[in-house]
């Protein structure tokens, strides 16, 4: 994350940050907090403390909640010390990254909450933010989610795209083990399904991880079901047309992932300020 913090910094701070250089005299020291107006779930402290020190290491920042941890509109989160001038720099920045990773973990406590006592987990994916999945996928987790894959480079995942460029799902599977193991490599290999011959294809094909894709409820009953009778280890995933309001028939269809996007590329911000409350001149 440190050239993200550093890339943040110099788009905002540019030449320099020209109303706080005007108006704050570079002695006077100083404290502030941070507040949450939002009830959510917290994420991002230590790179909100990193965004200070990269402007001043000097400035002292003190995290009052853990992240992870579930907060409350009026909550002050954490405690900032030192020159008055740095805090008011790195302020907007900080408050950035605290409010984009706490919605992200807020929104995905939702998500694993309503699947409460099944067998299944709410995994992420790569609909991130360029730049930023390191930081968003952490979020993911202080909200109790799980990471899918972290890159294209981590696990191999075949998509309907791949499929139609190889020449259908069998061949594409096919390739995958073969370049794999010329590779040396023992990675998962998932293999996104849509209909019933694909499921059979991907079955007789070897194939570790399961995504149903796009399917209703009575699809993935009946997916499962063949799954299992097939070979109780393969991973079955569900992705696309899922919704919060459908999440927990999904989950008690007994699939062990549900990916979820909206985790990452639709979750609303929590609103963060920084208040002064002490100034020594």
């Amino acid at each position: 994350m440190d050239h993200i913090i550093e890339l943040a910094l110099r788009e905002d701070i540019g030449s320099g940050d020209i109303t706080t250089l005007a108006c704050v005299d570079p002695a006077v020291h100083g404290e502030a907090e941070i507040v949450s107006w939002s009830d959510g779930v917290l994420s991002g402290q230590d790179i909100a403390s990193e965004v200070f020190c990269r402007v001043d290491d000097s400035v002292k920042y003190t995290s009052l909640e853990r992240d992870g941890s579930e907060i409350s509109g009026g909550t002050d989160i954490a405690v900032i010390g030192g020159k008055l001038a740095s805090i008011l720099t790195a302020e907007r920045i900080a408050l950035n990254f605290l409010m984009r990773l706490s919605g992200i973990a807020t929104l995905t406590r939702r998500y694993v909450d309503e699947i409460s006592g099944t067998r299944a987990k709410i995994l992420d994916t790569r609909k991130t933010t360029p730049g930023l999945r390191q930081a968003e996928k952490y979020a993911v987790l202080c909200g109790g989610g799980s990471n899918h894959r972290k890159g294209l480079n981590d696990m191999a995942l075949i998509k309907d795209n791949h499929i139609e460029a190889a020449g259908g799902l069998s061949i594409a599977l096919k390739r995958t083990f073969d370049y794999l193991a010329d590779a040396g490599r023992d990675i998962p290999v998932d293999v996104e399904v849509a209909t019933d011959d694909d499921l059979e294809q991907a079955l007789s094909g070897g194939a570790s991880w399961i995504m149903l894709d796009n399917m209703d409820i009575g699809r993935i009953r009946d997916a499962v079901s063949k799954i299992r009778e097939k070979d109780d280890r393969i991973k079955i995933e569900v992705s696309g047309r899922v919704t919060l309001s459908g999440l927990r028939e999904i989950a008690e269809c007994g699939v062990d992932y549900i990916s979820v996007g909206a985790l990452t590329h639709s979750a609303p911000s929590l609103d963060f300020s920084l208040n002064v409350s002490k100034i020594s001149r």
